[in-house]
C-alpha cells in the first residue's frame, strides 16, 4: 500500500472513530478529514470538487426538500399535526402510539427522515407534560417509524437515495421492486410495539381539554403549497418517463423555488430566513464525506477491499446478499450509515466487476445504463441493512441525534443505554424482517 493510500485510510479510520465517539462534530470531522486529503496531495481541491460533483442528485434533492419544508413552517401545520395525533388518541395509550405512526410514516415516506423529526420532535414534549406521560419513549418511537418510512420511496431517506442514484434506480422503479419493503420495515414496529412500548400503550391519558389547539395560519397560502407539494410528488413519479426525463433532484430543486416565491410574495416569511434555517451542516458533512471516499476510491484502497471481497464470496450473491444485509446493518448502528453507504456502493459495483457479472464501464460516473439484474440484490440489501440498522443504537442515524436533543431542551435525556433498549430489539426484528423480505422477492 503505498502513502496516498494509508493516508487516506487513515483519514477515514480516524474521523469515523472521532463521530462514533462523539469526540467532534460529525460535520466538523467530516470536514477537516476531507481537506487533510487535499493538504496531503491525496488529491487536488479540483478533484475534490469533482467527487462532490459526481454526488450532485443527492445534495440538490436534499437541499430542495429542505428548503420546500421550511417555506411552509409559518403556516403552523406541523404543530396542527402533533397536537391532532395526541387528540385522536381519545385518552387511549395505545391510539397514541397507533397516531405516531400514523403520522410520522406519510410523511416520512417522502421528506427525509431528520428534516421530519426536526419539525415533530419538538412539538411532542409539552403536548406529553400536559396529558402526564413520558415524552422520551414517544420520540424514540418516532425516530424508528421516520428512519423505516424512509424505504417507502427513494427520496425518503439519504441512504436510498444515494444507492438508487448509483444503481439509476428511478423513483418507480423503486416503488415497483422495494416499496414493500418499506411496509415490512413499519409493519415490524408495529407489531412489537404493544410490548416494547407498553408502558404507554397500556396508560389511560389525562385530560384533553386542556391541550392547546394550534390553528392553521395563512391558509391560502397552505392551500398552494399543498398543490405545488402535490405537483413536486406527481413529477417525482412521471418525471423520469416523460419525453425529456426531469431527475427527482431537479424537480425538488423546482419545487424549492417556487415555495421561496410564494412565501415571500405572500410575505409569510423571508427568503433570508428561510435559507437561513436550512441545514446546511448535513449538506457540508455529505460533500466532506463524497470526498473522503473519494480518496479510498482514488488510491485504490476499496478496490483492494473488493479484491478480498471477490475472494470470501466468490459468485455467490445470495450469501453476499444476506451476509451484506447483516453486517451493514450491524455496522450502521455505530457508524452514521450515510459514511458506510458512500463508502459501499463503489467497493460493490468494484466487486461486481471483478467477478465478472458486469464490464468496468459501470465504475465510470457517467455510466448510465443498468446493471445486471443478477446483482441487484446485493444493493437493496445494502439500503435495508443501512437504513435499520440506524435503529439500533443512539448515533446510529441523523434523525436519532436530533431526537435527543430536543428531549435535552425539554428536561430529558436520552442516554445511549435508554436507546439501546428500545434499540436493540427493533433492529434485530427489522433485520431477520428486511432478510426474508429480499430472500423472498429477490432471491429465490
Amino acid at each position: 500500500m503505498n502513502l496516498p493510500a494509508i493516508i487516506a485510510a487513515a483519514t477515514f479510520t480516524v474521523v469515523t472513530i472521532a463521530i462514533l465517539t462523539e469526540k467532534m462534530h460529525l460535520t466538523t470531522a467530516a470536514f477537516l478529514g476531507a481537506l487533510v486529503l487535499v493538504f496531503a496531495h491525496v488529491m487536488s481541491l479540483t478533484q475534490a470538487m469533482e467527487y462532490i460533483n459526481q454526488s450532485h442528485a443527492t445534495l440538490a434533492l436534499f437541499l430542495g426538500v429542505m428548503i420546500l419544508v421550511r417555506a411552509f413552517e409559518p403556516t403552523n401545520i406541523f404543530a396542527y399535526l402533533a397536537t391532532q395525533m395526541v387528540l385522536l388518541a381519545k385518552g387511549e395509550g395505545k391510539r397514541l402510539v397507533l397516531g405516531v405512526i400514523a403520522i410520522t410514516t406519510p410523511i416520512c415516506a417522502v421528506l427525509p427522515n431528520a428534516t421530519t423529526v426536526m419539525l415533530l420532535a419538538p412539538l411532542l414534549p409539552p403536548i406529553a407534560q400536559e396529558i402526564g406521560i413520558d415524552f422520551v419513549p414517544l420520540l424514540i418511537l418516532m425516530v424508528f417509524v421516520a428512519n423505516s418510512a424512509g424505504l417507502l420511496t427513494l427520496v425518503g431517506d439519504p441512504a436510498t437515495f444515494i444507492v438508487g442514484d448509483a444503481i439509476n434506480l428511478t423513483f418507480n422503479d423503486y416503488l415497483m421492486r422495494l416499496s414493500l419493503g418499506g411496509v415490512v420495515a413499519v409493519a415490524s414496529i408495529l407489531i412489537i410495539a404493544p410490548w416494547l412500548f407498553r408502558d404507554i400503550w397500556n396508560k389511560k391519558l389525562g385530560d384533553m381539554d386542556s391541550l392547546p389547539h394550534p390553528k392553521i395560519n395563512h391558509p391560502r397560502v397552505l392551500m398552494l403549497g399543498g398543490i405545488l407539494i402535490a405537483a413536486v410528488l406527481t413529477f417525482f413519479v412521471i418525471g423520469e418517463t416523460l419525453p425529456t426525463p426531469i431527475p427527482p433532484a431537479a424537480v425538488a430543486l423546482l419545487g424549492a423555488s417556487l415555495a421561496l416565491v410564494l412565501a415571500n410574495q405572500s410575505k409569510i416569511d423571508t427568503v433570508h430566513n428561510i435559507l437561513r434555517d436550512v441545514d446546511w451542516s448535513t449538506l457540508l458533512f455529505f460533500m466532506s464525506t463524497f470526498v473522503i471516499i473519494g480518496g479510498l476510491e482514488k488510491t485504490g484502497v476499496l478496490d483492494s477491499i473488493s479484491t478480498i471481497l471477490a475472494v470470501i464470496l466468490g459468485k455467490n450473491i445470495a450469501l453476499g446478499s444476506i451476509s451484506l444485509l447483516v453486517l451493514v446493518g450491524l455496522l450502521s448502528s455505530i457508524v452514521p450509515n450515510i459514511p458506510l453507504v458512500v463508502a459501499m456502493v463503489p467497493l460493490l459495483k468494484q466487486y461486481v466487476v471483478n467477478v465478472g457479472f458486469a464490464g468496468p464501464e459501470i465504475l465510470n460516473p457517467d455510466f448510465t445504463g443498468q446493471l445486471p439484474p443478477e446483482v441487484l440484490p446485493l444493493f437493496y440489501a445494502m439500503m435495508f441493512g443501512a437504513t435499520l440498522g440506524g435503529n439500533g443504537t443512539l448515533m446510529g442515524a441523523s434523525s436519532n441525534i436530533v431526537a435527543a436533543g430536543v428531549a435535552e431542551i425539554h428536561g430529558s435525556n436520552i442516554s445511549f443505554s435508554r436507546f439501546l433498549k428500545y434499540g436493540i430489539p427493533v433492529m434485530l426484528v427489522q433485520l431477520v424482517a428486511a432478510s426474508l423480505y429480499v430472500t423472498f422477492a429477490f432471491l429465490l
